[in-house]
């Protein structure tokens, strides 16, 4: 027990310093309630809150998501400390009564041994950590990029000097404690107590320095006063240091957020209020958990450590823009507690506009907090305030905000094209299919860009060989926000998210199903924010869930590897981690992890609106340092040499990123879609790398178009005219090659002979049924383009063994022998593949065909318009192409031309919209020949443009891939013939399109 005078002492001692420390909490309160109020529950459910804040505190597990042997270190001191609440009170009361907690009993020994292996702990984990923060590694853990905003007190040593304050008086308090317990055990003749081994070796010390019973007391009271009074003392800097997030931290877990870290806080836009509150331009105009979460921040870099754009050198660092909030907090005065305006903006202490838009919205900063910050919130809420108030953004922003308003869409894409990806599919939409057990939410990627249209194809086609009664909205689907929304720009995503809701209202869908993950948070997570509630799975669950169920059976390969990507609206932000690796794992393939995977997944540089605007200023490209990271992954496995480096992926914005990415260029790694797999494995459709013999292609059967589909979703049967087999899938590496013009297909053709003469009219044949959404081509002439374009083609021959067609000469032609023109067909086999030069009619005289009625031309489907890469033709073993060899005038007619044939999956065209010089026809050619099926298909589009021409342009790759480095659809001739700045727009350096606003009549 203390001496009475000491008692009085330390009794007046606690009162003043309880006294400045209370009013220290009472000012933090202050400044925290400055803060706007929060449009989200906190305090509802209080004994549920109260337990997990307690789970989280106690275990620590945030703590030990990173670092895990620093995180031993942490949790040594943070136990030590729990403890000593009770270690304290005791030691407080010993001062003042007479008692003492000996280990005679049970109670008092498991009391003292706590206590002393603790103290030891404590010791052993804050010298380490001082360590750490101030040499090594740990100096380069806690510096800052070199283009991050820092607050000035930052810049002058602020952090180190508060890290060695914090450090020494953790050391003196729990040093002290130990010192003065060795004092008592001597004094109390407990000096080998074996409870107490620490203390016990002290007082060992103490006695061989002399230390006996009779002068033991002034030992015993430094440690008293050295223990209780530096906390004590402390008290007054608690709320201005760093260590007050002892405190804070439990209060965060306490008034989390219920919501998943995917779902923003719900903004109300009342543009007619006196001020309306949008976004955050200075510190009390953000909510007050954000300003709580300043003083919980730990200042320990994780989140800076994970962040994408601070680990590619850019000037975002979410560590810096919570210490520099902290900073500016400490320096406000009275007047910014009682109501006063802070001084300055945001922008100019907390954080720059480059680092505003450096942010991909992925939440890792949120995740890895190990005390529940959620910086991803200010820098939306400061976007906000950029946009709406300010009208200071990314000026590549505004065509992508002026397509969502006016088209629906990012890409500003007109909505009657919406459905154009299921060109040659039967998708049923929701007015054909009112009742549908799945709506199908195709996404504007998937509707639009050319890489993801595959995923979208490959998904509905599972969809019916599963036998799912499903429906998409069409052109009544609209963008959900999500990049508005992410942007900063809340009025547009509640303009768009209140039509959507009105839309699926109508519908009152089932389950709604989305290929894209960023339209899957957005209604499934904060649509129910204006009222629309719906059930919505990401499309890799509901593979998962038709596998399960043995709708689905993928053919199981041999053993290989792929790698998976997970994205970060998909993983992170709505914890779905195992579905897709299921529906990898059900196709026979092992998953090869990345490094960074899982929910330390990295970022592909798509999200928060970043996929629509160049990346800020920095060392790399998010999407390049990704990239690297799987390429490195691939190039370990030891199978990846004969099954193919494939990476997959779940989100479009994720394949188009990984594509277009210029650490790609050079790369053979190949990016698909689960969708995209599972639908090779489903078909069988992966060929054999070696190609076939001449004998098994003759031996094909013809080809019947849809066959394999439901008969519900069958198209129109062509009548008297056999198909060739379609091209089946090729091997992942192959399909992504672009094919040249000039490289052989070996693809089959039908049989070839000699028309009849010009005067032995034939009977008209009936005109075979054309295929669903193609248009019927018809070529021009030079002088009578509505005759020539009257003219019919000629009725379908009985295809010979080879599939090819009989050929019958024209009036104006020339006779030639069978044989000699037999021979001049086969002379093309030295050039396999190559493009036929196509020339307009003369002015014919005479017809070999009977007249028929002018049809309108139907729309020509991408698949049709486009070749077939040259790797797959070889794959697939088709006969080789001949070269057909011009006749001798240029005045004799050419043949009229065949629809060409149909295919059921339509494969990648040569170029992009966009990546192909426009066919300009030349002048009158010497000669003129007639293309066969499989060439007007790939020459449709381009004789709809021009009546005559030249050989076309052989197409070369651009440096910079398109927003998909698959080889990208070719658009249907229908809109071909229209001047659509969407599709013709030039790629921005990043490879993707930039959308260019119609221009007005």
């Amino acid at each position: 027990m203390l001496p009475l005078i000491h008692q009085i002492l330390f009794a007046v001692f606690a009162l003043i310093t309880a006294g400045f420390g209370l009013y220290g909490f009472y000012r933090l309160y202050r400044k925290i309630t400055r803060g706007r109020s929060s449009a989200e529950a906190r305090f509802d459910h209080p004994v549920k809150r109260l337990l997990e804040a307690a789970w989280t505190s106690l275990t620590q597990e945030r703590t030990f998501r990173k670092r895990p042997w620093i995180s031993v270190l942490h949790a040594f001191i943070f136990y030590g400390f729990v403890y000593y609440l009770l270690v304290n009170v005791v030691d407080g009361l010993e001062g003042y009564f007479h008692f003492e907690i000996t280990s005679d009993n049970v109670a008092g020994a498991v009391y003292n041994f706590l206590a002393d292996i603790l103290s030891l702990l404590v010791l052993i984990g804050v010298v380490s950590l001082a360590i750490r923060r101030f040499t090594g590694k740990g100096g380069r853990v806690f510096r800052f990029n070199d283009r991050t905003l820092l607050h000035e007190r930052v810049r002058d040593g602020y952090i180190r000097r508060d890290s060695l304050i914090v450090s020494s008086f953790i050391f003196f308090h729990v040093g002290s404690r130990v010192v003065g317990q060795g004092f008592k055990l001597i004094e109390q003749g407990h000096v080998g107590d074996p409870f107490q081994p620490f203390a016990g070796l002290v007082a060992a010390g103490l006695g061989a320095a002399g230390i006996h019973e009779g002068n033991a007391l002034g030992g015993y009271l430094f440690g008293y006063w050295g223990a209780l009074g530096s906390i004590l003392l402390f008290l007054s800097y608690f709320p201005y240091t760093k260590h007050i997030h002892i405190f804070m931290a439990p209060v965060n877990y306490t008034l989390a957020r219920s919501e998943n870290s995917g779902t923003l806080p719900m903004v109300k836009v009342d543009l007619e209020a006196e001020t309306p509150e949008l976004g955050a331009a200075r510190l009390e105009d953000l909510s007050w958990p954000r300003v709580l979460d300043a003083y919980a921040c730990i200042q320990c870099n994780r989140c800076q450590d994970v962040c994408p754009a601070s680990q590619t050198g850019k000037s975002l660092s979410p560590a810096a823009l919570e210490i520099n909030k902290r900073m500016e907090l400490n320096m406000l005065g009275a007047d910014f507690e009682s109501g006063a305006a802070s001084p300055r903006p945001l922008l100019e202490f907390a954080i720059t506009p480059e680092a505003v838009w450096a942010c991909t919205t992925c939440g890792a900063c949120m995740q890895v907090c190990p005390v529940q910050d959620e910086q991803m919130l200010d820098i939306i809420d400061i976007r906000r305030q950029q946009v709406m108030v300010e009208g200071e953004f990314p000026s590549e922003l505004q065509s992508a905000f002026r397509g969502m308003e006016r088209s629906g869409n990012p890409w500003g894409i007109s909505p009657e094209k919406r459905m154009e990806w299921a060109d040659g599919l039967r998708v049923p939409t929701i007015d054909e299919n009112p009742e549908p057990d799945v709506l199908y939410w195709v996404g504007c990627a998937a509707a639009y860009d050319p890489g993801a249209q595959k995923v979208a194809r490959s998904f509905v086609q599972l969809l019916d060989t599963a036998g799912v009664n499903y429906a998409v909205l069409g052109k009544r689907e609209s963008c959900t926000g999500d990049t508005a929304r992410r942007a900063g720009n809340e009025f547009l995503y509640q303009q768009l998210a209140e039509g959507n809701i009105a839309t699926l209202n109508a519908v009152r869908p089932k389950l709604i199903v989305a290929t894209c993950p960023h339209c899957m948070n957005t209604i499934g997570n904060e649509y129910p924010q204006l009222g629309g509630n719906y059930t919505v799975m990401h499309h890799t669950q509901y593979l998962e869930m038709l596998v399960g169920q043995g709708r689905l059976q993928p053919t199981l390969t041999d053993a290989g590897e792929i790698t998976y990507h997970d994205p970060c609206y998909l993983g992170r932000h709505n914890g779905v981690y195992d579905a897709p690796r299921d529906v990898i794992r059900s196709m026979g393939l092992e998953v090869l992890e990345l490094e960074r995977s899982r929910e330390g997944s990295f970022c592909c540089g798509a999200g928060g609106a970043q996929f629509w605007k160049e990346e800020e200023e920095g060392d790399e490209r998010i999407s390049d340092n990704r990239f690297r990271e799987i390429q490195a992954r691939l190039d370990r496995a030891r199978e990846s040499e004969r099954t193919g480096k494939v990476v997959a992926v779940g989100c479009p914005f994720c394949k188009s990123m990984l594509n277009s990415t210029p650490a790609k260029a050079e790369s053979d790694v190949v990016v698909k879609d689960i969708a995209e797999i599972m639908f090779e494995r489903v078909l069988d459709r992966t060929p054999e790398p070696q190609g076939v013999t001449l004998e098994e292609i003759l031996e094909e059967k013809p080809y019947v178009p849809n066959a394999n589909l439901p008969e519900s979703k069958q198209g129109a049967p062509l009548e008297d005219r056999p198909q060739p087999q379609p091209a089946p899938q090729a091997d992942p590496a192959v399909l992504e090659d672009t094919p040249a013009p000039e490289t052989p297909t070996e693809r089959a053709r039908r049989k070839w002979a000699p028309k009849a003469a010009a005067s032995e009219t034939p009977a008209a044949q009936p005109e075979a049924a054309p295929e669903p959404g193609r248009k019927k081509w018809a070529p021009k002439a030079a002088a009578q383009p509505e005759a020539a374009a009257a003219e019919p083609a000629p009725a379908a021959e009985p295809a010979a063994e080879t599939g090819r067609r009989k050929w019958s000469p024209k009036a104006a032609a020339p006779a030639q022998p069978e044989a000699q023109a037999a021979e001049t067909g086969s002379a093309g086999g030295a050039e396999e593949g190559s493009r036929r030069k196509w020339q307009p009619k003369a002015k014919a005289e005479t017809s070999a065909e009977p007249s028929r009625e002018k049809e309108p031309p139907k729309a020509v489907t991408e698949s049709e318009a486009s070749p077939a890469p040259a790797g797959l033709a070889e794959a697939t073993g088709e006969a080789p192409r001949r070269k057909w060899q011009p006749k001798a005038a240029a005045s004799e007619a050419s043949a009229p031309a065949t629809p060409p044939a149909a295919v059921t999956e339509p494969l990648s065209s040569a170029a992009a919209e966009g990546g192909r010089k426009k066919w300009q026809p030349k002048g009158k050619a010497p000669t003129a020949e007639v293309p066969t099926a499989a060439d007007r298909a790939a020459q449709a589009p381009a004789q709809l443009e021009a009546g005559a021409g030249a050989p076309r342009k052989k197409w070369q790759p651009k440096a910079r891939s398109e927003a998909s480095a698959e080889t990208p659809l070719e658009a249907p001739a229908a809109s071909a013939q229209e001047s659509t700045p969407a599709a013709e727009a030039a790629p921005s350096e990043t490879g993707r399109k930039k959308w260019q606003p119609k221009k007005k009549d």
